[in-house]
């Protein structure tokens, strides 16, 4: 049977590690899949429980020099620590500390630094004394480079022990010591930054309270429970100025909440009962009472930080050249510095001069150490996952860095309508009177025709009589007039409302009524007409109003250069007209069915290129699944637009789409920054050591040092920039 079992691998901090694990793993029987997140030290493998058990897996890692413990989903961001508490640091630092102990000691006995620096013997100083820095800082690489040997697949851990040993060998004991110990500074610059973004996701799941306030019926008391242990439908107390536990229903109670958590938008957003509220928000200054719609494991917030820790799974083309390269990369630069180590002197040999064997050797250790890949392997993961990170703090959800990446490139935008340009709210706009009726009779009778259905129009009456202080009447014999509209008895009378189609039929429209409903229509609005036996009583037009934000979405979007923006819609003529002006969008389709509005995307991808679609993910869904980019508005049912689409707008604020392009091409210019650096300074190196001005100690200077900028150039990406920008 098909099993699957994840892993924590405390030494998994870069591609090169993946890389050895893969190998060793592909080749063992039953393992039929593997999966790596660096960042959260995670190996994923699917299994056949019939060939292969998990004890099997843990004997294959710990071959490697490496360790493998069962995990969960939190486990890797709760192991994080202090980087100074750890084994690894204290041997970093008992190696750096012992070299300058004996450098100074040296010193003192020839009364000259620089003596002792150029390497200079000093009398009654032994080069064994390195011994002690040397294996103390090499350590935690000796294992990992001796599995290595044994399997015949070099890595960064072999090249730097061969270096070392090398270095040795040749005299250069003092190269040798500050070798092994600024390696041992790189990979503790390595787990530095890894922990770094490790704690920027751990702080996401520090949003969520660990306990909650639970109502008891029937007796009222209050019991304190962890998140984990509340059922789905208690009720839950939240005092003013606390997180919410949980997602759910307020029952009771209305305060402002701080939802920036989730949408990444600080403007309180006021709750009362039958609003929704989510676990990580900040409640304001009334107590809530709210019933639990969603298990611990499954909340809004839980399911986002879920997505960000898989991410990696979801790796982008950057991420998979880099880690293509780096597969290739080593035994390239390996077989190099055997050429340095043998042409040349053998050339010499040939031509009749003296050999310099030891002159090149050294200069081929040199280049093992300039190959060293832990800038090149490290810069992408820090990169992506710091991005991603810093767009779920802003309220931006993107499920990887395939995602990420595929932002950076959109040309073209299609945007829905209804939820998406538009509040998906209708509201009541204007209302027309006739016959000598008044607007709050006409708003009286069209709710009491309406108040029990569900139809949005329908509850956009009720809300504007609520908004007036109508008390709403009930109406008798009341009953659907198929896809036209509602009649009923209201005060004894027989009234109906409906579409434009049903005054038409009821025969009451006069020439100036007929007027006045075209001209609403054109306008954009939908036309809702009450009437009796005798007469048209008046009009009331419905309209959707556009999002105050939505041009200047557009007008953000031209000036990234993402043009054409189409609006798409099953709506009418008039009323996408009216929307498209309103929006300033560069053209739009109206009267479209879902399978029309496939096609037209798939149209708009031929045209353009990588276009990308918004909706509200679910009833979208096949339009965004056509485009290179589907991007879903997250109040809209905020579960299924997370499950649907591959970036969600948490706030549905359309601004953070120009925001997030930008953020996109922001960390894919960074990526190819720290590539180009790190291969360039290689490059350079190479060339320096092949003219003999390049040394140990300043390669692996020069590597921790473009390592060290590489990282904080990808940790930059955890600033969060302005929305706005």
């Amino acid at each position: 049977m098909q099993r699957q079992a994840a892993f924590h691998i405390p030494e998994l901090d870069c591609a090169a590690e993946a890389a050895v694990l893969r190998r060793e793993l592909e080749s063992l029987a039953g393992v039929t899949g593997l999966e790596f997140d660096v960042v959260q030290a995670r190996m994923t493998v699917r299994y056949d429980d019939v060939l292969v058990q998990p004890r099997a897996i843990i004997a294959r890692v710990t071959a490697t020099g490496m360790h493998a413990n069962p995990a969960d989903r939190r486990q890797a961001v709760d192991a994080v620590e202090p980087w100074w508490t750890s084994l690894q640091f204290w041997a970093c630092a008992v190696s750096g500390g012992s070299i300058a102990i004996k450098l100074a000691v040296d010193a003192w006995r020839v009364g000259s630094f620089s003596q002792v620096w150029q390497g200079d013997d000093v009398p009654g100083s032994s080069r064994t004394t390195y011994l002690i820095p040397i294996v103390v800082a090499m350590w935690y690489v000796l294992r990992r480079a001796a599995a290595a040997l044994r399997r015949m697949r070099p890595d960064m851990n072999l090249l730097m022990t061969i270096a070392v040993i090398g270095a040795w060998l040749i005299g250069e004991a003092l190269e040798a010591a500050m070798t092994a110990w600024l390696f041992s500074v790189a990979l503790l610059l390595e787990r530095w930054s890894m922990d770094r973004t490790r704690r920027a996701i751990a702080a996401l799941l520090d949003l969520t309270p660990p306990t909650a306030r639970v109502r008891r019926e029937p007796d009222g008391t209050i019991d304190v429970l962890p998140v984990e242990c509340v059922a789905v439908g208690a009720t839950v107390v939240v005092r003013p100025g606390e997180r919410f536990p949980l997602d759910g229903e307020v029952l009771t109670g209305r305060s402002s909440v701080n939802e920036a958590p989730i949408s990444g938008e600080s403007a309180p957003v006021e709750k009362q009962p039958g609003h929704e509220v989510f676990a990580g928000t900040i409640n304001g200054d009334g107590v809530i009472e709210f019933r639990v719609t969603r298990p611990a494991n499954d909340t809004t917030l839980a399911r986002m930080v879920h997505l960000v820790q898989e991410a990696q799974s979801r790796r982008s083309p950057s991420q998979q050249w880099v880690d293509r390269f780096a597969v290739v990369y080593t035994p390239i630069m390996l077989a190099l510095a055997v050429g340095i180590v043998a042409v040349p002197p053998l050339v010499q040999t040939l031509s009749g001069h003296d050999a310099a064997w030891l002159t090149w050797l050294y200069r081929g250790l040199v280049v093992l150490v300039i190959a060293c890949p832990c800038a090149l392997v490290i810069s992408t993961p820090v990169s992506l996952v710091s991005a991603l990170t810093t767009a779920v703090r802003r309220g931006v959800l993107v499920k990887g860095g395939l995602h990420l990446e595929t932002a950076a490139h959109v040309s073209a935008v299609a945007l829905d309508k209804t939820g998406t340009l538009t509040h998906g709210h209708p509201e009541v706009h204007s209302i027309v009177p006739f016959n000598g009726h008044t607007s709050r009779q006409l708003v009286e009778r069209a709710a009491a025709l309406e108040s029990h259905s569900t139809h949005p129009l329908a509850r956009a009456i009720v809300r504007r009589a609520d908004a007036d202080g109508v008390t709403i009447p009930h109406a008798a014999n009341v009953r659907s007039l198929a896809g036209r509209g509602v009649e009923g008895t209201f005060d004894g009378r027989p009234f109906w409302i409906g579409s434009h189609r049903l005054m038409h039929e009821q025969e009451g429209e006069t020439d100036e009524i007929h007027h006045q409903a075209i001209a609403l229509e054109d306008a954009g609005h939908t036309v809702v007409a009450v009437g009796n036996a005798e007469h048209v009583c008046g009009l009331i037009s419905i309209a959707d109003q556009v999002r105050s934000n939505a041009c200047d979405a557009v007008r953000q979007l031209r000036s990234l250069g993402v043009r054409p923006i189409v609006l798409v819609t099953g709506d009418s003529q008039q009323t996408a007209r009216e929307v498209a002006r309103l929006a300033d969008v560069d053209a739009w389709h109206a009267e479209l069915l879902p399978e029309d509005k496939l096609r037209l995307i798939e149209d708009l991808n031929a045209q353009h290129g990588t276009v990308a679609m918004i909706g509200d993910g679910v009833n979208d869904a096949s339009a965004m699944a056509a485009s290179a980019l589907g991007v879903a508005m997250g109040e809209v049912g905020t579960a299924a637009a997370i499950e649907t689409a591959d970036v969600v707008l948490m706030a549905d604020d359309l601004t953070r789409l120009p925001w997030l392009i930008r953020h996109a091409r922001r960390t894919l210019a960074t990526v190819r920054i720290n590539v180009t650096f790190a291969l360039g300074l290689k490059a350079v190196f190479v060339l320096l050591t092949l003219l003999g001005w390049a040394s140990l100690w300043a390669a692996i200077v020069a590597d921790t040092g473009a390592t060290l900028l590489v990282i904080f150039n990808g940790l930059r990406l955890l600033r969060e920039s302005r929305v706005d920008s």
